[in-house]
């Protein structure tokens, strides 16, 4: 069975890190060996570069300034631990990829093709077999974020407001649109985290039956 390559996506508090740690244990029933990363993060450098982009207090910079920085961070994410996990037979799931970029840094039409032609640049072959996007409402992710506010600080990504978010998830969706054979969308508003848990298994086994379908435990 071949090792996939999968990235978990979406918008502030859709529940990215809770349903990929989820997913990893359900990789692991299966007999599978995933490697869990986070972007930018998971090597030296890339966790220095997520301490300064996700900085409340930096300066502000331009979003082309920020895309260099992350494909800085995902260059040595794909040297160092994405390509070599996937050559030894193990399934790589990732928390945010190339998606976040495009739906972050590149609402604005220049920058979108900026972050393109980096990813295919930096990126190039490499690219996800499968990009899981938990999509929910602009309100609701508002409602978490301003809810998780009173318990810790805001990131430099989640401080931006609410018109900032609204962007965010329409550059999911329209991500989505663009790679329909990539992206596995799920609408996530309402539901409880199992429910959401079992929707998600269900699509990987669909996209992938060779490897996380029921004739392959």
């Amino acid at each position: 069975m071949a090792a996939r390559f999968l990235v978990i996506e979406g918008v502030d508090g859709s529940g990215k890190t809770t349903q990929a740690e989820e997913l990893l244990a359900w990789l692991r029933s299966l007999g599978r060996d995933p490697v869990h990363l986070r972007e930018p993060g998971s090597t030296q450098v890339g966790e220095r570069l997520r301490a300064l982009l996700l900085d409340a207090e930096r300066d502000a910079i331009a979003p082309e300034t920020e895309a260099l920085l992350f494909f800085a961070a995902r260059r040595e994410l794909l040297r160092q631990e994405v390509a070599p996990a996937l050559a030894a037979g193990r399934d790589v799931l990732c928390e945010r990829f190339t998606p976040s970029t495009l739906a972050y840094q590149g609402q604005e039409e220049a920058a979108a093709e900026f972050i393109l032609a980096l990813d295919e640049l930096v990126v190039g072959a490499q690219q996800p077999d499968a990009v899981i996007i938990l999509d929910l409402p602009v309100e609701t992710s508002w409602q978490r974020t301003q809810s998780r506010a009173g318990q810790e600080a805001l990131d430099g990504m989640e401080a931006r407001g609410r018109a900032f978010l609204q962007k965010v998830r329409e550059g999911y969706l329209q991500y989505a649109a663009a790679r329909p054979e990539r992206s596995l969308l799920l609408e996530v508003d309402g539901l409880d985290r199992d429910t959401v848990q079992q929707q998600l298994r269900s699509r990987l086994q669909q996209h992938f039956p060779a490897e996380f379908g029921v004739a392959a435990r």
